[in-house]
């Protein structure tokens, strides 16, 4: 039996157009393989944490992401450089309550965005579980980021609930807005 291909998250089939790479990377727990699985079938589904990475693709209004979810636990993010060829976005996802280590988020986002690999990636960040109590706002991880320093990757920051969905789709929207204006 013939596959279907993939389905268009508005509903129906699509016809094969260009893919657009994008990586999920964040630190271990920040959410990355559940916000990848919210926007594949908007349910949460249980993970465990990432050995390597899940791959899946994603359609949206014909545009289509495939989306390399890779493990975020210190010992996995010297590899992250391995899938850095031909990405067009980076989706780095933040728990908006794990303020002890966005110094080493911001370590890392700023490691990436130096990587030759990834000189014309855009960058989305979802700032994860703000349905928690004293998570940090959008305002408050931006400017520990120093996002506003960022001048030659086009950037946005979007607040969300890997859990409910919140704020996913607008994220979403920003990259597929991004990929046909290119």
């Amino acid at each position: 039996m013939c596959g279907q291909g993939p389905v268009d998250v508005e509903g129906g089939r699509s016809p094969a157009k260009a893919e657009h790479k994008v990586i999920i990377v964040g630190l271990d727990n920040a959410g990355k393989t559940t916000i990848l699985y919210q926007f594949l079938m908007n349910e949460v589904v249980h993970t465990s944490p990432t050995i390597g990475s899940n791959v899946e693709e994603i359609v949206l209004q014909k545009t289509h992401f495939l989306v390399w979810d890779i493990g975020g636990q210190e010992a996995l993010r010297s590899t992250w450089s391995a899938y850095y060829s031909n990405t067009e976005f980076v989706i780095l996802v933040i728990d908006s309550t794990d303020r002890d280590r966005l110094l080493t988020t911001r370590e890392e986002l700023y490691k990436m965005l130096a990587h030759e690999a990834l000189r014309d990636a855009s960058v989305l960040i979802f700032a994860n579980k703000q349905d928690m109590k004293n998570s940090m706002t959008t305002v408050e991880i931006s400017q520990f980021l120093t996002l506003t320093a960022i001048k030659d990757h086009p950037w946005h920051i979007q607040g969300c609930c890997a859990l409910t969905g919140e704020g996913l789709p607008a994220g979403l929207q920003w990259m597929q807005s991004r990929a046909t204006a290119n």
